[in-house]
């Protein structure tokens, strides 16, 4: 699904009739405040859903696929998702 489909099916999903402009800015609103709250708390969760957390991943040692050369790897960070049961059970 694209934004652009996420938008049209919240929109189609509203009880009320919204417009989808505005959707669109509470969207991205949703999405922004749940990135600033995985960056400051390095963790966030939504019931049903699931929980996003803050993952480190090691240095390590890769491989070059065109030159089969050795390289390494520095240690960073990315974010998890862990389902919800109620959510993984549906799929």
């Amino acid at each position: 699904m694209t934004k652009a489909e996420l938008i049209d099916a919240v929109a189609k999903g509203c009880k009320e009739d919204v417009s989808k402009k505005a959707v669109e800015v509470i969207v991205d609103c949703a999405f922004e405040t749940i990135g600033k709250s995985i960056k400051k708390e390095k963790r966030f969760a939504f019931p049903g859903f699931g929980v996003f957390t803050v993952k480190s991943r090691k240095a390590r040692i890769g491989v070059n696929p065109r030159t089969k050369e050795k390289i390494k790897i520095k240690a960073s960070k990315t974010v998890g998702f862990k389902p919800a049961p109620t959510l993984k059970s549906g799929l």
